[in-house]
């Protein structure tokens, strides 16, 4: 049972009470109207649904809810909330025995036995959805909403039905203690009605809002309401002369017309309210209408006589007819000045547009007869849930799945192309990266540039509705850990972090390796024993030793820090020992007394290329031509210091073990970044010249600052600039002494 339905039952205490004859005609009534709305299934479905009935009745036979009706009540309401939607005779099913399982000690394989497969796995999954605990605790939280959106991606009606079940527990709240108002309320706003939303079921997720609102905060509701109710009284006859206008206008152009006033909800009220600071007398979209026409032509035409009526407000029409939005949506909405100068929104769409537009997926149901178990998956799901399934298979940590989500539950859309005229719609917000991403995962990892409407852009910028964006790829681009930054869909950021721990799990393989030769060598070994049949037995008791599964995850923990790559060499000396090996007498004297300086064949080797296993301390910016040591960090990969630098000093009187030989390759292959110190006088145009004298010695500035204090005669410019090695930096520090108003240019002293 649901944790809303839960405190609406009890056991019966001291044996079976008899509920009162008014009770038990309530239950029966309710079941007669639910059968009234069965009439579009077939006899056979009935019956079915009967036979569903009258066990879910005797299971719960003797269970009262707290507003003293029998508790059988309930189920009939959930089941008659999903037969409007038209789901099909399983999903009734499942609705009316959805806390049999749980409440009534009835058995999975007895549901099976008496009503199929399908009904108990819907109603096991319901059974599951309902054990879930929305805490406050992030971790739980995230690992519950990820198993109710893994039932739903399986079988959206799973979730259809959840839905009915948290709308009637939703609206029947007041029969329950007052304590649990506020939880059961935040829960459904926060959860159930951005799923309901994404979904397109607007009826469900309008009515849980205004609920949940009701019960979560009753004093403003009462007072909105009273307004909202003066308000309407004072437009009655506005609203009144606009319908007879419009239904005049449509009339003489020979339209058939059906009208119906919309008023904004209470909750969307208050929010506009809060989000934007405005008194209710500021809010002018209370009142709006909602024509049905018979076909698509008639909304454009429909459309047109409006605006002959009355005059257009410029930026508040909204085509969602061409482009429909992400869960189904389809209608035109326009703003328009009516009379004594009220704003009134109109919205037109069709008799099918308006099903969807209420019932979102479950409109599948209206139009479909009975399909073999399992037919129209892909109409069933929606492309929303794929990418939910898209993000799980990458994602296996609970509270990053649930960071992932978030961003995407409740977007509104932004509507761009691509080069090709396809529409793609992004939730709003969306960057070039997440667009790649959304034509495919390779696109995007191999993303290096963009153009929108023929422009080049930066890959942050933000997408705006009808932009013709188009993706430059290259084989050599790869995710950079900055995108995780501004991207704002869950897809690209499961795809980028998965692509980075991918990539940093194999370099830090490759470090792991050359540590340990190196630690081996100091043992007086040449090389890594071969993974092949002579040594496999090594293998194995080693692995046994420092308790990895396979040598390629070994190696990742000794380049990521998490083992001491001497102690395991030492190790494996003692294991080969064993086997009759014997360290190299002259190798070992070598590594031995001979100065680590002097030495390069021990050494890690650096030349810019090991992207995340290693990292430049940014304490004291190393180049090539430093001297340099590195420190292995605990599950950080290898981090160089110059040797001058105080922190890496500190760090080795501490953890001396930590430490190994690196040194530059004769050629790296990038740029590296240092820090200088520019001290000018404070002349017109002064830094515009600077930053022109160090471009023009090819030094790129990565970031600027200048000192933060009142006008003086001088002051200090910090730039971090990307130089090649130290001769690089002196020709560029040279450079830069030689420009007007500089005053002295020196390199950033590391931390003491």
């Amino acid at each position: 049972m649901s944790a809303v339905a839960k405190h609406q039952s009890h056991a019966p205490s001291g044996g079976t009470p008899k509920p009162s004859p008014a009770a038990l005609n309530a239950a029966a009534a309710s079941f007669a109207a639910l059968t009234a709305r069965l009439d579009y299934l077939g006899a056979e479905d009935t019956e079915l649904v009967r036979r569903a009935y009258r066990f879910a009745d005797e299971a719960h036979l003797g269970q009262l809810r707290n507003s003293g009706e029998p508790y059988i009540t309930h189920p009939i309401a959930v089941a008659a909330q999903c037969a409007e939607w038209k789901l099909d005779a399983q999903a009734l099913m499942a609705a009316l025995l959805h806390d049999a399982i749980e409440d009534c000690g009835v058995t999975k394989p007895e549901l099976i036995e008496r009503f199929g497969a399908p009904v108990a796995e819907l109603v096991d999954g319901l059974t599951k959805l309902d054990k879930l605990q929305f805490n406050t605790r992030e971790e739980n939280q995230a690992e519950s909403f990820r198993k109710m959106l893994l039932a739903m991606a399986r079988d959206v009606r799973v979730i259809l039905v959840k839905l009915a079940d948290r709308t009637h527990n939703m609206r029947t709240l007041a029969d329950a203690p007052r304590e649990k108002w506020a939880r059961i309320s935040r829960e459904t706003l926060e959860i159930y009605a951005p799923i309901a939303h994404r979904l397109g079921l607007n009826q469900t997720y309008r009515e849980l809002q205004e609920l949940s609102f009701r019960h979560l905060k009753p004093w403003r509701y009462a007072t909105l309401s009273k307004a909202v109710a003066k308000a309407r009284g004072r437009r009655r006859d506005l609203i009144q002369k606009v319908q007879k206008e419009v239904e005049a206008a449509f009339s003489s152009a020979g339209m058939t017309l059906r009208i119906a006033g919309r008023e904004k909800t209470l909750y969307s009220i208050y929010r506009k309210m809060e989000e934007k600071h405005l008194s209710f007398a500021q809010v002018t979209d209370i009142y709006g209408f909602r024509l049905i026409v018979p076909n698509v032509i008639a909304c454009y035409t429909g459309l047109g006589i409006l605006h002959q009526m009355y005059k257009p407000l410029p930026g508040k029409f909204k085509d969602h007819i061409a482009i429909a939005k992400l869960n189904g949506y389809q209608s035109l909405h326009t703003t328009l000045v009516g009379p004594a100068g009220v704003s009134v929104e109109f919205q037109l769409r069709t008799e099918a547009m308006h099903v969807v537009a209420e019932s979102g997926v479950a409109a599948h149901w209206l139009y479909k007869a009975a399909e073999p178990n399992g037919a129209s998956n892909d109409r069933l799901g929606t492309k929303w849930l794929q990418s939910l399934l898209d993000i799980q298979d990458e994602t296996r940590d609970a509270a990053e799945f649930w960071d992932h989500v978030k961003v995407d539950l409740f977007p509104d859309a932004v509507y761009v192309f691509t080069p090709k005229s396809q529409i793609m719609a992004l939730p709003r917000g969306a960057t070039v990266v997440d667009f790649a991403y959304a034509i495919h995962s390779n696109i995007g990892d191999h993303t290096s540039a963009a153009r929108i409407n023929g422009d080049q852009v930066p890959l942050r910028t933000e997408l705006k509705n009808g932009d013709v964006v188009e993706v430059i790829t290259a084989p050599v681009s790869t995710p950079n850990p900055a995108w995780l930054g501004f991207v704002r869909t869950g897809r690209a950021r499961s795809k980028i972090r998965h692509y980075l721990k991918t990539l940093a799990h194999a370099e830090s393989e490759g470090l792991g390796e050359k540590l340990l030769a190196q630690a081996l060598r100091a043992e007086g070994l040449g090389k890594l024993p071969d993974e092949d049949d002579e040594h496999q037995a090594l293998w194995e008791k080693l692995l046994r030793f420092t308790g990895n599964r396979t040598r390629s995850e070994l190696l990742t923990d000794i380049g990521l820090g998490k083992r001491i790559a001497s102690i395991v060499a030492k190790r494996l000396m003692a294991l080969l020992a064993e086997l009759g090996e014997r360290p190299d007498a002259l190798l070992l004297s070598r590594e031995r007394f001979i100065p680590h300086e002097a030495v390069s064949q021990g050494a890690v080797t650096l030349d810019g290329s090991e992207n995340s296993s290693v990292r430049f301390a940014l304490c004291c910016r190393p180049i090539p031509g430093d001297q340099i040591v590195g420190y292995l960090g605990h599950g950080e990969g290898l981090v160089v210091h110059t040797e001058d630098c105080g922190v890496g000093q500190r760090l080795r009187h501490k953890d001396s073990e930590r430490f190994f030989a690196v040194e530059w390759a004769d050629e790296p292959t990038r740029a590296f970044e240092t820090g200088v110190v520019i001290t000018v006088r404070n002349d017109k145009g002064v830094l515009a010249r600077v930053a022109a004298t160090l471009a023009d010695a090819e030094a790129d500035i990565t970031h600027v600052e200048m000192a933060d204090e009142t006008p003086q005669d001088s002051t200090d410019l910090r730039f971090v600039i990307a130089v090649r090695d130290r001769m690089h930096l002196d020709a560029v520090l040279r450079a830069a002494r030689r420009t007007a108003s500089v005053l002295t240019a020196a390199r950033t002293v590391p931390v003491p």
